[in-house]
């Protein structure tokens, strides 16, 4: 994706999963914004878009971070909301193991209280470690945590996995992180 796709992508991802009222935009309950009007409302705030930028960023955004409804006349992120929506999201049995990426410096905090969403609605978790690596990487120093995602799920705990193939859950107590043995190495 060139610098201005990325630029405009983060941008949206401003608007669709944090604040929307930036641009005077109205998610509906599942995190939906109209088209039309976003690209109106993104227009109107200084920043050139069209639906072919718009679609090129749903299509060529690596970790497809927004899909369209099915008449791709509205469209949503489809996960990381700081924002109360309702993804409409089923529970489902998790892969025994999932990953999360974090840096060397959250260690003592997690140690201690788990993760945690934080400000989002999640914890996000990568079904492949390489996933985890590269969120972990825009920390600082990525460090791999294995979550022991089966027994989770068995203990009571509910996983969702986004039409991204991000898992989300909504905090992983310490007991079921499995923590590198060398801090500095990533697993």
């Amino acid at each position: 994706m060139d610098k201005h796709l990325a630029k405009l992508s983060k941008f949206l991802s401003l608007i669709l999963r944090h604040k929307p009222q930036v641009i005077g935009l109205q998610l509906d309950a599942n995190g939906w914004a109209e088209v039309e009007q976003l690209i109106e409302l993104v227009n109107q705030h200084g920043i050139a878009v069209s639906q072919e930028l718009l679609d090129a960023i749903v299509q060529k955004n690596t970790q497809e971070r927004f899909t369209y409804n099915a008449d791709r006349s509205k469209i949503r992120a489809n996960q990381g909301h700081s924002l109360a929506v309702d993804l409409e999201l089923v529970a489902e049995v998790p892969p025994t193991i999932l990953f999360h990426g974090t840096a060397t410096r959250f260690l003592s905090s997690i140690r201690t209280r788990g993760l945690l969403p934080g400000s989002r609605q999640h914890v996000h978790l990568a079904a492949e470690e390489i996933d985890a690596i590269r969120v972990g990487q825009r920390h600082g120093h990525p460090i791999v945590l294995t979550i022991q995602a089966e027994a989770m799920c068995r203990a009571g705990y509910q996983f969702y996995c986004s039409q991204n193939g991000v898992w989300l859950t909504e905090i992983v107590p310490p007991r079921y992180i499995e923590f590198p043995t060398h801090v500095g190495r990533s697993r």
